[in-house]
């Protein structure tokens, strides 16, 4: 996945500088197979020197480089206690590092934030037969090592620290096991490879961020000038901007056969793909939401497919199998099974003040005509007033009021005894066509209370931007989901027609899955499909954070 190393200049001074510092510490004998035997003895010997002038800066230097400094304790476990030979003053292994330092933006990391300068001016500054600095520099090349091998593999931030509202399982770097796994690894390159999130929706975006930012350094595209809404067979001298800009992403032919001016079948194609890729009205209509689109600056474009391989690298590195991954920007469900989008289906998220969160778990059971119980703080703040003026009103919509085992009828309860901080009630409605959940749920207990379920209010899906639920995802298709995930779970003797059977009696119905589908909640305003690089609207303004935070991340170098 990785490219080979790329930038010339740098390696071939990097050649220079280590060979200068290392070759001439090594004693040079005359040539000979006993003289390329006892070379070899002394070069061991010279490494064993600076290996225990390693040790004895970090168990004896109170003041090491910060760098050093916050990662003594696993330097010291893996040269003093676990005797762990020198990492980099051997073979090509430092010239190798810096190269992928310096490489690092081809995973959507900045190269600023290593020390490569900083390790080549130590290099080219220190005294080839100074031991001690040549451990110190083996130190600052194993510190720098750490700090990359950690932000490619679990990303540079705890999501939680981002934004609340990440809940992902806090993955960890291990750090002695890197240093071990380091010192046996044939080849570098396919060492930080293996450390790259394994998925191939990250291999994808990794090629379209090396493809976005290729565009930009050929100059990127031109704004689009901003007009009236333009429509299939209209004429606009905008239509030769809007050809132009299109053939650099979505295959419109800069050079039509006919007029320039005439907004033709051909055009409208390319303009179609452009909605369906940034999550538009697939209408072909360019309106003012599709100009703003057209005219986001590559540059942007590159930074958010970069969030996203950040956002990647904060998952599970295994997804399962078969999984459930909904992407809460995008709008859409995937069910995946061996790596492929078996299903795809559009769905509803939380409101930018009811946001849905972002975390992993198991579908354990789904649920069939279900009650639906209103959290407390929406009973109170939303219906009680409604219980007030026309408890009939939500009668007739199939609630009712619980309280421990006892149910009541909404119509025998004086509400404006109650309020909030005295309210002793659940209130629950029952299962049938008018239950705000539908027909089915898809439950993966949680503490956020949010599950999957099936909605009476069809029209939303209709909308290219779907934010609308208090946090829950309602979804497009959910029976065809509901026979798809008890076939994934294990669970065998169902069928289309046995679920509308079971949904026609009204009846609340428990199916347990055998084996558990795990489940992936996500945020990404990028990712690659067959249509191409899509991107989406920030709703929760969780890049806008991302970006901030990486922007003003404090570097020990």
């Amino acid at each position: 996945m990785r490219r080979p190393f790329s930038n010339a200049p740098i390696r071939q001074y990097s050649i220079r500088l280590f060979a200068g510092a290392f070759l001439a510490f090594a004693t040079l004998l005359p040539s000979g197979p006993s003289a390329e035997a006892a070379t070899v003895q002394e070069q061991q010997r010279n490494l064993a020197v600076i290996r225990i002038n390693a040790i004895d800066l970090l168990a004896r230097e109170k003041r090491l480089p910060l760098p050093i400094q916050q990662r003594r304790d696993v330097l010291r476990a893996y040269y003093e206690e676990q005797a762990g030979e020198l990492l980099w003053l051997r073979d090509d292994r430092a010239e190798a590092l810096v190269a992928i330092l310096n490489d690092a933006g081809a995973d959507g990391l900045r190269p600023d934030d290593y020390p490569t300068r900083q390790l080549m001016s130590l290099m080219q500054n220190t005294d080839p037969e100074d031991v001690r600095g040549l451990a110190l520099i083996e130190l600052f090349f194993s510190a720098a090592f750490l700090e990359y091998s950690g932000d490619l593999s679990v990303g540079r931030f705890l999501p939680a620290k981002v934004d609340p509202n990440f809940f992902l399982k806090t993955r960890t770097f291990d750090q002695a096991a890197a240093l071990q796994a380091v010192s046996n690894a044939d080849d570098l390159v396919d060492f930080f490879d293996a450390l790259q999130p394994p998925s191939d929706y990250y291999a994808s975006l990794r090629g379209a961020l090396a493809q976005y930012r290729e565009l930009a350094m050929e100059g990127g595209w031109d704004l689009v000038p901003l007009g009236p809404t333009l429509k299939p067979g209209m004429t606009d001298p905008r239509v030769a901007d809007i050809r132009e800009r299109l053939s650099i992403t979505d295959g419109a032919d800069p050079e039509p056969q006919g007029g320039d001016e005439t907004y033709d079948a051909e055009l409208v194609k390319a303009v179609e793909r452009f909605q369906a890729r940034h999550g538009l009205d697939v209408d072909g209509v360019v309106g003012p939401a599709v100009l703003v689109a057209m005219n986001v600056p590559i540059e942007d474009r590159v930074q958010e497919i970069e969030l996203a391989m950040e956002r990647w690298r904060w998952m599970p590195r295994d997804l399962g199998q078969q999984y459930l991954m909904v992407n809460i920007a995008g709008f859409e469900l995937r069910r995946v099974k061996d790596g492929r989008a078996e299903e795809r289906m559009s769905v509803v998220v939380g409101k930018p003040y009811s946001r849905t969160p972002v975390f992993s778990d198991q579908v354990r059971y789904i649920e069939i005509n279900p009650y639906w119980t209103v959290p407390s703080g929406l009973a109170v703040k939303e219906e009680l007033g409604k219980l007030r003026s026309n408890p009939g009103g939500l009668a007739s919509q199939g609630f009712e009021a619980v309280r421990g085992k006892d149910v009541y009828d909404l119509r025998s309860i004086n509400w404006a005894n109650y309020g909030p901080g005295n309210f002793p009630f659940q209130l629950r409605q029952q299962p049938g066509p008018k239950n705000a959940l539908g027909r089915v749920k898809f439950m993966f207990p949680n503490e956020h209370s949010v599950y999957l379920h099936d909605t009476p209010s069809r029209s939303l899906f209709s909308k290219a931007e779907r934010a609308f639920s208090h946090g829950c995802i309602r979804l497009s298709r959910p029976l065809e989901l509901a026979l798809q995930v008890l076939t994934a779970g294990g669970v065998s003797g169902w069928n289309m027609d046995r679920i509308n059977s079971v949904v026609a009696t009204e009846k609340n119905t428990v199916v347990k899955l055998a084996t558990p589908l795990p489940i992936h909640l996500t945020y990404l305003t990028a990712w690659v499909d067959e249509d191409g690089v899509n991107f989406r609207k920030d709703i929760y303004n969780q890049d806008a954070k991302l970006l901030a935070a990486l922007d003003g991340k404090a570097l020990a170098w």
